[in-house]
């Protein structure tokens, strides 16, 4: 701390030894050691209020990083949902066009409707009767692999 060596502290003994005497010296040694207690521990209370403010101080910025953190979520989840219920509306909107023409096109779309490929899944082909009396069969994956 003082870089002060063991030549220098038996020097310093000597000196003492020689100024206060033989007699007083342990008086003196005791009540030095009192004082050098009383300035470690009031060192040591120093060190830890400051250490004490210093956490206080840090867990104060958290405190306002999280405050900002949480600010900035709450915003994005806000702009993410204006967001969600412009395309909901949106969405409802072009529904509601839909609806209102569907009516007309309705009875025009019937009779293309019957002429989708829904019966090819049953065995039948898309093209209905395709000019004769009944409907003609697709074949099934059997029986092109077995050449029937």
């Amino acid at each position: 701390m003082f870089d002060i060596g063991w030549t220098e502290l038996l020097v310093i003994g000597v000196v003492a030894l020689l100024v206060v005497g033989p007699k007083e010296l342990p008086a003196l040694l005791r009540t030095v050691g009192r004082y050098v207690g009383m300035i470690r521990r009031q060192a040591n209370e120093f060190r830890a209020q400051f250490d004490e403010a210093m956490r206080e101080t840090e867990l104060e910025q958290l405190r306002r990083e999280v405050a900002a953190l949480k600010t900035e979520a709450e915003s994005s989840i806000r702009s993410a949902e204006q967001s969600l219920q412009s395309e909901i509306s949106s969405a409802k909107s072009e529904l509601d066009k839909v609806a209102v023409e569907s009516p007309k096109s309705d009875t025009a779309a019937t009779p293309a409707a019957s002429a989708t490929p829904s019966g090819a899944a049953n065995g039948v082909h898309a093209d209905g009767l395709n000019g004769s009396a009944e409907p003609k069969p697709v074949a099934s994956s059997q029986e092109v692999k077995s050449g029937i």
